[in-house]
């Protein structure tokens, strides 16, 4: 370069809500554990198909984490700027979660731990 200084545009997401789903990932990258036993995995690809679905790709971020440390509740889902805790969630549960909680704002009670 002859000196110039080169200015890039940085563009930082800032989605209404973000779904993190416990997926039981370990730090050396394998997934293994009670919540990724029980179909944690599935629950990411069904919020990402609901979200697609709901044309809400802008607004809401899923994104997947290791343990939370409640195996007992799994599959475990939060949902930031909240800070709600869902519980033993299954993939009929998602849509639930994203037509009442992520659409209507309201929490899903009968799923909060």
């Amino acid at each position: 370069m002859s000196g110039r200084r080169v200015e890039r545009e940085v563009f930082m997401v800032s989605p209404k809500y973000h779904v993190f789903v416990c997926a039981s990932c370990r730090i050396n990258g394998t997934q293994k554990g009670f919540c990724h036993s029980k179909g944690s995995v599935a629950l990411i690809q069904k919020f990402m198909e609901e979200i697609d679905d709901n044309d809400l790709t802008g607004e809401v971020m899923v994104t997947n984490t290791g343990c939370f440390g409640i195996c007992d509740k799994g599959p475990v889902v939060v949902i930031y700027p909240e800070g709600t805790w869902y519980g033993n969630v299954t993939e009929d549960d998602v849509e639930t979660i994203v037509e009442q909680h992520l659409i209507g704002g309201e929490k899903v009670k009968d799923l909060v731990i």
